[in-house]
């Protein structure tokens, strides 16, 4: 497959969106995933980040990390799909579920603990607002600085710092709460 080559800024970095896809899809839907896009939306949601990358190309400042870019991305993307989210009534069954039934991976009892212990991650992140969940989840889950979380979400540093202070607060209070060990 040939790589999509574009310029549009001539002070951007040519754009190889095959390339920043296949490096980055992995972090973008696990993020997506964290902000609480639901199991069946989430290759569609994903994909609309790299969309957005398409067209925003030319407002991505190479001198930074992409990571943080791509988040702030997901993170705006997260917030429509929990809004479209309103209008359906379908359940399915669990990620979990299915794919236990269909590997030959871990044992049984592996896949449960793993499974309690990512929804309780999950639980304790659902308790908080989105604004302290980005932050959390891009300071605390993926290691970055406070000034990649405050460029890519176009926050004022000192705003981070106190989302991510409360953040660590209210995660380890609603952990202890739902009866998990406190992180």
């Amino acid at each position: 497959m040939e790589a999509l080559l574009i310029t549009v800024n001539p002070q951007a970095p040519e754009l190889d969106l095959h390339e920043i896809y296949r490096a980055h899809f992995r972090h973008v839907w696990h993020t997506l995933r964290r902000l609480g896009v639901p199991a069946r939306d989430l290759e569609d949601a994903a994909h609309d980040v790299f969309l957005i990358v398409h067209r925003r190309w030319a407002d991505y400042d190479p001198s930074r990390p992409i990571k943080p870019w791509l988040t702030g991305i997901a993170w705006r993307v997260a917030a429509d799909a929990r809004k479209r989210a309103g209008f359906r009534r379908e359940q399915l069954l669990g990620d979990d579920l299915i794919s236990a039934r269909a590997c030959d991976g871990p044992l049984p009892d592996a896949l449960t603990a793993s499974r309690q212990a990512r929804e309780l991650v999950d639980r304790g992140l659902k308790a908080l607002d989105m604004d302290k969940r980005v932050v959390f989840i891009m300071s605390e889950m993926d290691g970055h600085t406070g000034p990649e979380i405050a460029e890519a979400l176009g926050v004022p540093l000192n705003t981070i710092y106190s989302r991510i202070r409360l953040a660590r607060e209210r995660f380890a209070a609603a952990v202890r709460r739902l009866g998990g060990a406190p992180p």
